[in-house]
């Protein structure tokens, strides 16, 4: 039988080796906010005057959209969302509310290269998504066309998406949905603007099809505006062949807040 006490000193000597050699990073890289920049404890943290910024989504929320009630409407109850105008996917959910703090962290992942971002993110998204993870047989990221991938070297929801997928020990399909169509930036545009904008522009790849054929999949995507990206996805896939579509995102521009003329960082 192992000795006990000899197991705990080992495993306080690992701790202590990877502490010590974690120093040299820290003193040329600290750690700093994940909202400002300010320093902080450690890496993926929100300082203190950022942390009351964020506003993280609760329940009670529509089972189908994700969106808050402001009290507990009973098992079922669905929003005037899902009613009047249903998805095509499942289920959405979003860790957090599109303002203050989190539109800087989207922005910061998205315009300006900062992908270390993404593995605190999924941290928020595994909390929001707890149940579409435990269901999920794999998980898709929203894909950028070749071109626009080209320029900007990375996909922000791909690198959401294999984080967390990496926490959730999931499948991780960055190619089983393609776009097809360079479509124009969604900045800006109108709702319909945005539902015209991205029709028919993602197809499943007849070679991914059967990694998708009767599975649930879901699908990864920084920031659910009005939802017309993630509407096309789930179509997309659902002729593909999959069996049940769910999104998940870090935030979520709730119905009532979208602007178009403020909509120029999303």
């Amino acid at each position: 039988m192992a000795d006990p006490v000899h197991k705990i000193k080992t495993i306080a000597v690992q701790d202590m080796t990877r502490q010590a050699l974690a120093w040299p990073a820290r003193l040329l890289f600290p750690p700093v906010c994940a909202g400002c920049r300010r320093h902080v404890s450690q890496p993926g943290v929100l300082c203190g005057a950022c942390w009351p910024k964020l506003r993280l989504l609760e329940k009670p929320w529509c089972p189908v959209m994700g969106t808050p009630f402001t009290h507990d409407m009973g098992e079922g109850f669905l929003s005037a969302e899902a009613i009047a105008d249903p998805p095509p996917f499942e289920r959405a959910r979003a860790a957090v509310i599109y303002s203050g703090v989190a539109r800087q962290m989207v922005q910061g992942l998205k315009y300006q290269d900062r992908t270390d971002l993404a593995p605190w993110m999924a941290n928020w998204m595994m909390r929001a998504g707890a149940e579409l993870i435990a269901e999920a047989n794999l998980i898709v990221p929203v894909p950028l066309h070749w071109r626009r991938f080209f320029r900007r070297q990375f996909n922000q929801s791909a690198e959401l998406g294999r984080a967390v997928a990496k926490l959730g020990g999931l499948p991780f399909s960055p190619s089983a949905v393609r776009r097809v169509k360079l479509t124009r930036q969604q900045v800006g545009l109108e709702r319909h603007e945005r539902e015209e904008n991205v029709r028919a522009a993602f197809r499943v790849p007849p070679d991914a099809e059967i990694e998708i054929a009767g599975r649930r999949v879901l699908v990864v995507d920084d920031v659910y505006t009005t939802g017309a990206t993630a509407r096309a996805v789930a179509k997309a896939l659902k002729r593909g062949g999959a069996g049940a579509v769910d999104v998940l995102t870090f935030a979520r521009v709730l119905p009532g807040d979208f602007r178009p003329d403020e909509s120029a960082t999303i």
